[in-house]
C-alpha cells in the first residue's frame, strides 16, 4: 500500500535523502544477469559514516524530461541510469512526471569510492518517499540493485551481506544487515591517491573479466567459503580473522581483473605503497588491514585505538593526496529539504 505523496505547494512531489558509500570486504565482481544487475557471487560490506551522498528529488506535474545535477553541475554521464532508476519508481507509483534531481557528494565521484552505491541508494530512498511508495528496506534494496549493484548494500548501515540469489527475476538477490555499526565500531582510513575518474568503469570491467579472465570459475567456486569466514569473524568480532579473509578477497578480485584481456589495472604506485605500509603496520602489531575496490584508493580498516597511527602512516606515503577518516554509518534516511545545495 502506498503512502500519500509528499506534495509541495506547487504540486511537486518532493523528498530528500542521504546515503553513505559502502566498502566491500568480501568483494562483488561479476554479473549473472547484466540487465537486472544480478551478481555472480555474494558479498559483504561495511557502510561508512563520514562520506555521504545527499539527493533531492522533485517530481513535477507537466514536466516531460528529467533534469539532473551532480555537485551543482549538469550531469550527462549518468543521466540514462538515473532516468532508468526513476522510471522504476514512476512505474510503481503510476505517474509519468519528469523529475528534478539534485545530488551532492562530499568525496571524489567515480574514482573507486563507491559513489554510485551511495548515489543510487539515496535516489531510490528519496524517490520512493516523494512518490509515497511504502517500500520496505528489502524492496528498496532490490530497486537500488537494479540501478547500481552495490547500491543494494548502501540502503543499510553497519555490516551488510548481499546475496547473489538463485531466482531468474532477482527478487532473492537482496542485501540484509548482519551487524549494526555500533555493535563493532571499526574505523576506516581512506588514502586518496587520485581524484580522477577511472578509465574503465566497474560494469565494463566485470564484463571483460567474465569473458576473458581464466580465473573466473575459481573466483566463483571459492566465494562461499570466503563469505562464511567473514560472516563468522564479524559475528565473533574477530579482527584478525576478518583481516585475513578481507585482504585475501581483495587481492583475489584484483588478480581476476589483472588476468583479463586486456588486463585491468585499477591501482597506481601509491596504492601499492599503501598496501606495503599497512602490512608493515600489522606485522608490528597494529590492528589494521587493507581493501581496495575498482579504483586507486586504499581503505585501511582498523580498531579505533589505531586510527591516528594508521592515518599518519598513510599520509607519509608519497603520492597520497589526502587521508579521510570514517567510522561505520547508518543506512539511507530522510534529510531536510534544502540541505543538498548547502
Amino acid at each position: 500500500m502506498n503512502r500519500e505523496p509528499r506534495a509541495g505547494a506547487s504540486g511537486e512531489l518532493h523528498a530528500a535523502s542521504q546515503a553513505q558509500p559502502n566498502i566491500a570486504l568480501i568483494k562483488y565482481w561479476g554479473k549473472r544477469d547484466a540487465a537486472l544487475n544480478l551478481p555472480v557471487v555474494g558479498s559483504i560490506s561495511i557502510t561508512l559514516e563520514s562520506l555521504w551522498t545527499r539527493t533531492d528529488v522533485r517530481f513535477v506535474p507537466g514536466q516531460k524530461q528529467d533534469r539532473i545535477t551532480l555537485n551543482g553541475r549538469g550531469e550527462e554521464a549518468e543521466s540514462r541510469r538515473i532516468t532508468a532508476c526513476l522510471d522504476l519508481l514512476r512505474q510503481r507509483a503510476g505517474v509519468d512526471y519528469g523529475a528534478r534531481v539534485a545530488s551532492r557528494n562530499n568525496f571524489p565521484t567515480a574514482a573507486g569510492l563507491a559513489s554510485s552505491a551511495s548515489g543510487f541508494a539515496a535516489l531510490v530512498h528519496a524517490g520512493a518517499q516523494a512518490l509515497g511508495l511504502a517500500l520496505s528496506l528489502a524492496e528498496q534494496s532490490v530497486l537500488a540493485r537494479r540501478c547500481s549493484g552495490s547500491a543494494a548494500r548502501s540502503i543499510f548501515g553497519g555490516y551488510v551481506e548481499w546475496a547473489h540469489g538463485q531466482l531468474a527475476d532477482g527478487t532473492d538477490s537482496v542485501a540484509r544487515p548482519l551487524l549494526g555499526a555500533d555493535a563493532w565500531p571499526l574505523r576506516v582510513a581512506v588514502a586518496i591517491t587520485s581524484t580522477a575518474a577511472k578509465q574503465v568503469g566497474s560494469t565494463e570491467g566485470m564484463r571483460r573479466t567474465a569473458q576473458t579472465s581464466p580465473y573466473q570459475s575459481a573466483w566463483i567456486d571459492t566465494q562461499e567459503a570466503d563469505l562464511s569466514r567473514a560472516r563468522e569473524a564479524i559475528l565473533a568480532r574477530d579482527f584478525e580473522a576478518l583481516a585475513q579473509v578481507s585482504e585475501y578477497s581483495c587481492l583475489k578480485m584484483h588478480a581476476l581483473a589483472l588476468a583479463a584481456q586486456p588486463g585491468l589495472l585499477y591501482w597506481n604506485g601509491a596504492t601499492v605503497e599503501c598496501m606495503h605500509r599497512v602490512r608493515a603496520l600489522r606485522q608490528q602489531g597494529v590492528p589494521v588491514f587493507f581493501t581496495v575496490d575498482a579504483g586507486p584508493q586504499l581503505k585501511a580498516v582498523c580498531l579505533p585505538s589505531a586510527i591516528e597511527q594508521v592515518k599518519a602512516a598513510l599520509r607519509d606515503v608519497p603520492g597520497v593526496l589526502d587521508v579521510l577518516d570514517s567510522g561505520l554509518g547508518e543506512g539511507a534516511r530522510n534529510i531536510a529539504a534544502g540541505v543538498v545545495e548547502a
